[in-house]
Order: C-alpha cells, then sequence, then structure tokens
C-alpha cells in the first residue's frame, strides 16, 4: 500500500505557480451561451469544429479520452508502436521490453480520441526507474481538446525530441510508469512498461 502511494507520488503532475483551473462547463452550456452573439457563435464553432458524429459507434464509449497508440519514432528505423486500446494493456506491455539504441534522437508520439466534453489541460507523465531508483521523470503538455468529430476523428500530438543516455553505464534495462491525467486530475491511463538501451536497435 505505502509503495503504490509513493507511486501515486512520483507521478503527480507538476503544478504551474499561480494558475488556477478553471469552473469546468458542459458542451451543452458552452454551445448555448451567448447565442445572440453572432461573432461569439462563430468564434465557437471555429473552437469546437463540427459537432460529433452520433452515428460513430465509438460515441457511446462512456469515456472522455481514450489513448489510442503511444509511439517512439527515431530516424532510420520504423515507428516502435504501442497499441494501448486492445486488451490489457498493463500485461502486454510488461510481457515485451523495447530497444532504444544508446545515444539515439527520437521523440514520442501519441494518438488520442476525446468525447462527450472539452478536455483541459491533458498532459502525459512518465517516471522511469533503473534497479528502484529514479532516473527520470517527464511531464509533457498535450494541451486542451473539443471532441474528435468526422473532420477530424483522432488526433495526434508530437511531443519533442529527446536523447537516449549513452556509454556503458547507461546500457540496460528500465521500467517506466507513464500516466496521461487532465486539468481536473483525472487519471485517463496509467501503465508500466519496460525498456532497454543497448549498442544497436
Amino acid at each position: 500500500m505505502a509503495s503504490n502511494q509513493h507511486q501515486q507520488d512520483e507521478l503527480a503532475a507538476e503544478e504551474t505557480a499561480g494558475f488556477k483551473v478553471g469552473k469546468q462547463t458542459t458542451l451543452k452550456e458552452l454551445e448555448t451561451l451567448d447565442n445572440n452573439d453572432e461573432s461569439l457563435v462563430r468564434w465557437k464553432q471555429s473552437l469546437l469544429g463540427a459537432k460529433p458524429d452520433a452515428t460513430d459507434p465509438d460515441a457511446n464509449n462512456p469515456d472522455k479520452v481514450s489513448i489510442v497508440e503511444l509511439a517512439l519514432e527515431s530516424e532510420g528505423i520504423e515507428d516502435i508502436v504501442l497499441d494501448l486500446q486492445n486488451g490489457d494493456v498493463s500485461a502486454k506491455l510488461k510481457e515485451h521490453v523495447f530497444k532504444i539504441k544508446e545515444g539515439a534522437t527520437f521523440r514520442m508520439r501519441v494518438k488520442f480520441k476525446v468525447r462527450h466534453e472539452i478536455i483541459s489541460g491533458l498532459k502525459y507523465i512518465q517516471v522511469v526507474k533503473r534497479g528502484g531508483v529514479k532516473v527520470s521523470k517527464l511531464q509533457e503538455m498535450i494541451g486542451s481538446y473539443a471532441p474528435n468529430n468526422p473532420a477530424e476523428p483522432i488526433y495526434k500530438k508530437l511531443f519533442a525530441p529527446d536523447e537516449a543516455p549513452s556509454g556503458i553505464l547507461a546500457r540496460g534495462k528500465y521500467k517506466a510508469v507513464s500516466r496521461f491525467v487532465d486539468d481536473d486530475n483525472v487519471n485517463h491511463l496509467e501503465f508500466e512498461w519496460h525498456f532497454e538501451i543497448t549498442k544497436k536497435w
């Protein structure tokens, strides 16, 4: 129990000094707000995009956010893709160790869907450990998004480039725990995965 609480604390989102999360407003409230102001109506339409497709079989999914995939891109190799929408994600990822070449420049990519309401301040948090000792923590802001619609059925976000550690001491196996959370501290997905820093891809 204490170990699980410690992991939760490690994965807590870093807060920006002075930032306060605004009052949550439903999509319906936003759509009906200031309907007599033509310029505001046009602005809301540009912000929210087309209405979600009610005939989409995924429309009945109760989740506000579904993470479809997380991928690692690096020049000279095929993308390493983690499928996060089918089956038991944690069980699948615990069985597979991803290899990353030492010193390689890479970037992460995430694909996701938003349903029902606007999602505010979606972010990706990752804690990496080696031998039980934390070696890094990453927090990447993904952003705020309206529900997907037929014109944009899926969102994609590319993270900033990063560089794998190199040298004999850096090589070896690592454990990562990743979380997708929003400004309201709703945890949309959390999973454990493993990677190995190697001399070659």
